[in-house]
């Protein structure tokens, strides 16, 4: 499909394979197990009072919900939702038909990639080879925040892996949380899978994290918040060199496949599309501790809106998922 992006080829090939095989290209139906996703709402904030938000959508709308009264805000620390500024990037977890807001996470940002340098003495300023569609970036470990960053990633030094949650204040990304503990192996050295898939297994455990699908500039230009990022995809379908690492043992996927994705947590579940390479999450042989010990390796990168819906809490950066063919 010429002058497609990798993205729209794969659904098309998605429905298409549907149409030969005679099946339906929607996803299944959610089993008795599985609960409905949350309602969520993202967009820039507009105004807020103690009981009222209005958040300007990505297609130019206006949503205005009421504030639960046991309502909680983060903006690099919690905060109560009045105090929220006019412009802050919003993401809403909502009841009552999208009408409630009882969580909302502003400017909150996660910087995923692989160390290329770091330069400064009190506040820590570090390069980050962010994978090739997200590429460099540079942000700002405050020194208030260092102590805690260096107690989970120790080696601050290029080839390792970094990850954290911050604040994304004036153009500048300030790490504020440890998103996960560094692996202690360098990002080239990943682990290989001590099982790897079957294809018989009715679907795979594992690892979800989120991350800023808006830095992928060619899919905030089609208006895609919902989506995944998958490790084990092919090279020459996603232009991506770095895919096709993991230590989870995934089966190869083509971008546009349905994946079906459930937090074993609170049984929220919902099929979402394959959008990306997720060659960094691939790369992380990391345990998530939500509700008990997830097996090694992250198994999917959801875009937040996609993670908040499915019960994730964006500070926590993970859950315990499930993943199959949607």
């Amino acid at each position: 499909m010429e002058g497609a992006m990798p993205y729209q080829a794969g659904e098309r090939r998605r429905k298409l394979a549907a149409a030969v095989l005679g099946r339906d290209p929607g996803p299944a139906p959610r089993s008795r197990e599985e609960t409905e996703p949350f309602d969520v709402v993202s967009g820039d904030l507009l105004d807020v009072s103690p009981h009222l938000i209005i958040i300007e959508t990505a297609d130019g709308g206006q949503r205005r919900l009421v504030i639960a009264p046991w309502a909680t805000a983060w903006r690099g620390g919690t905060v109560a939702p009045a105090d929220l500024p006019a412009g802050a990037r919003v993401v809403v977890r909502a009841l009552r038909g999208g009408t409630v807001a009882e969580r909302i996470w502003a400017d909150i940002t996660r910087i995923t990639g692989v160390i290329r340098e770091v330069s400064g003495r009190r506040d820590l300023t570090v390069e980050l080879d962010c994978g090739p569609h997200r590429r460099e970036r540079s942000i700002v470990v405050p020194y208030r925040s260092s102590g805690r960053i260096r107690v989970r990633h120790p080696k601050l030094e290029p080839g390792y892996l970094f990850d954290a949650i911050g604040l994304l204040d004036q153009g500048t990304s300030f790490a504020h949380l440890p998103a996960t503990s560094q692996p202690p192996y360098r990002a080239t050295a990943v682990p290989p899978p001590t099982v790897t898939y079957g294809g018989s297994e009715a679907g795979i455990s594992g690892t979800a994290v989120w991350a800023d699908f808006t830095d992928l500039a060619d899919l905030a230009e089609e208006g895609i918040t919902e989506g995944v990022a998958y490790p084990m995809l092919e090279r020459e379908d996603t232009g991506c060199d770095d895919a096709g690492v993991s230590c989870a043992g995934l089966p190869y996927l083509a971008l546009g496949s349905l994946l079906r994705v459930r937090n074993v947590c609170d049984g929220r579940a919902d099929a979402l599309p394959i959008v990306a390479c997720g060659c960094l999450a691939g790369r992380f042989c990391d345990r998530c501790l939500e509700c008990g010990t997830s097996p090694r390796g992250r198994i999917v990168e959801l875009a937040a809106c996609s993670y908040v819906a499915l019960g994730g809490d964006l500070t926590k950066g993970c859950f315990n998922a499930r993943v199959g063919l949607g």
